[in-house]
């Protein structure tokens, strides 16, 4: 298990004995100033993003769709999008050719969970004891573990193809957002470190449970989760960003389905061009003072690059919603929120 990365070093500031109209004019001028410093590093990050994605390889050749996927067997529910990408169910693919095929490849598979604060003492232990049982059997598999501090992580008896790491969320305090601290995070390790290691790559928040096996089937070289809770609303009503002014503005009468951010994958160059878009179009946003949610701009994401493969709401159950008839096995479950 490795452990924590050099922490980066915090700045303070103390307040001087101004006279209070100075104290105001500084601070104004300190807020500008600190305000260019975010824009300057988010258009930095994006940069070396979008030079990195076009250095890294894909990897994984992919088998023909009909060798292991038959949409015919569940009727009941969406299979192929206008794409032709799978939308994968449970009885719509064949594990076994499947397992085949990517064992012969001696494919590393690799998760990324954010567990930042209380979330990581109520959620962490369990995701990743189920992780260990559920998320890729049979493939090697590094799971990164991104915590403020290194006792976060619960002591986890050994697994044969299994290895935990424990990396630094780094100490970026001025990121009010979570998903802004999470995708920066992510984008960073992939180019320092996870490019190299892995030849898929999943991201997943901690507060979810695996109950059923994750495999093969959710390789691909893009992965979006559909939205439990929207996949059976009317599409003419799902909340995208409308606002015309927003990077992430998926135009009225326009869109495909509604993708749930907790849960992202494909191969390093994918997620890292996804992440490149994310900051892109906060600092867009940012220029026009908007402030889109994150899954707006994974929305809008997915809208103009299409995803190669869709997981269902198995993938990603609410603990809260009772499952319908079409949802046949939960796999991961979405745990029901507490306080934090």
């Amino acid at each position: 298990m490795g452990g924590l990365s050099e922490g980066n070093t915090r700045s303070h500031s103390g307040n001087g004995p101004f006279p209070s109209s100075h104290v105001a004019s500084g601070g104004e001028k300190q807020m500008r100033r600190g305000s260019k410093r975010k824009l300057l590093l988010l258009v930095s990050l994006a940069l070396s993003l979008l030079w990195a994605g076009r250095h890294l390889r894909n990897r994984g050749a992919e088998l023909r769709l009909s060798d292991w996927f038959d949409p015919r067997k569940r009727p009941d529910v969406v299979t192929t999008t206008d794409w032709l990408a799978p939308v994968i169910w449970e009885g719509t693919f064949d594990r076994q050719v499947l397992g085949r095929h990517y064992q012969r490849q001696n494919l590393t598979v690799g998760l990324v969970v954010f567990a930042a604060g209380r979330a990581a003492d109520q959620y962490l232990e369990p995701f990743l004891q189920s992780a260990n049982k559920h998320f890729m059997p049979g493939f090697r598999v590094v799971t990164y573990v991104l915590v403020e501090d290194w006792y976060q992580l619960p002591a986890l008896p050994p697994e044969p193809l299994r290895t935990v790491r424990a990396l630094a969320i780094r100490p970026d305090s001025w990121w009010p957002d979570p998903s802004l601290s999470r995708m920066k995070n992510l984008g960073e390790y992939i180019l320092s470190h996870i490019r190299g290691e892995v030849d898929f790559l999943f991201s997943m928040s901690v507060d979810r449970v695996f109950q059923g096996d994750m495999g093969a089937e959710a390789l691909g070289a893009a992965v979006a989760q559909l939205h439990a809770w929207w996949y059976f609303r009317d599409r003419r009503h799902l909340p995208y960003e409308r606002r015309p002014r927003s990077a992430a503005c998926i135009p009225f009468g326009q869109g495909d389905f509604f993708y749930d951010g907790a849960v992202v994958g494909g191969t390093p160059a994918r997620v890292l061009d996804l992440v490149r878009a994310y900051l892109g179009g906060v600092l867009q946003d940012a220029r026009q003072g908007l402030n889109s949610t994150y899954e707006s701009h994974l929305n809008k994401y997915f809208f103009l690059h299409k995803p190669t493969r869709l997981l269902s709401p198995e993938y990603n159950w609410d603990a809260d919603l009772h499952p319908p008839l079409q949802v046949q096995l939960v796999k991961v479950l979405q745990l029901a929120k507490r306080d934090l």
